[in-house]
């Protein structure tokens, strides 16, 4: 096995146990709290100890309420910036790579995904600065292509923070897909690909429709 490889990124060890069962409706009722605070001004660090320690959360459901809960006009502004992806067709596309592989490595191997109060999959992995390929990289990466091009985007441009090490080794299993199967694929390192994005109108390209694919700030 490669250096940079490990097996896979699929569901943690206790996930089972905190995320089924009689924990469901206790996790319900965090989100809820979690938003209902939100809406009422309260600081994201400081809802997510009042409630976890509410409800008694380990550290991985009290991440995975943060990833789950928002407030109602994070809702509404995601929601005016969305697009279908019926809508991609001739678009300029910038993806913020890593959160989508993640993602998309994360279902492959039957890992946790939160359906969100926004509308968003998210996972609840971590890459803690370092990213390491897993044995599903390089089809996670075929099977985004191979959606993406059903839906005719115009160009694709993959972001990947800079600050992550063998964010350049992924960069380049991207393109090197990308040129085999002649995708009009970009990729670039950045310090902060949600910055990038929000920018991207007027940094990146001139004729960009942003669009926001896996998980969402916030």
């Amino acid at each position: 096995m490669n250096t940079h490889e490990q097996r896979h990124r699929g569901i943690h060890l206790n996930d089972k146990a905190l995320f089924s069962g009689e924990h469901l409706p206790r996790l319900q009722d965090a989100v809820y709290e979690f938003c209902w605070l939100l809406n009422r001004g309260y600081a994201r660090h400081s809802v997510v100890r009042l409630v976890g320690d509410h409800h008694q959360l380990a550290k991985r459901q009290r991440l995975a309420i943060t990833r789950a809960a928002c407030s109602m006009i994070s809702r509404e502004l995601r929601n005016t910036r969305r697009l279908e992806i019926e809508q991609l067709k001739d678009r300029q596309l910038v993806i913020d790579g890593f959160n989508l592989i993640i993602s998309v490595e994360t279902a492959m191997a039957g890992g946790l995904l939160l359906r969100c109060c926004d509308g968003c999959i998210r996972d609840i992995a971590s890459i803690h600065g370092t990213y390491r390929q897993v044995h599903a990289t390089r089809r996670a990466i075929m099977l985004i292509g191979n959606v993406l091009q059903s839906f005719s985007p115009e160009s694709v441009l993959w972001l990947f923070d800079k600050p992550v090490s063998n964010s350049g080794r992924l960069a380049e299993m991207v393109l090197d897909l990308a040129r085999v199967h002649r995708w009009n694929w970009q990729a670039e390192l950045v310090e902060n690909p949600d910055q990038a994005i929000l920018g991207s109108h007027k940094l990146l390209l001139p004729r960009i429709q942003r669009y926001w694919t896996g998980k969402c700030s916030g």
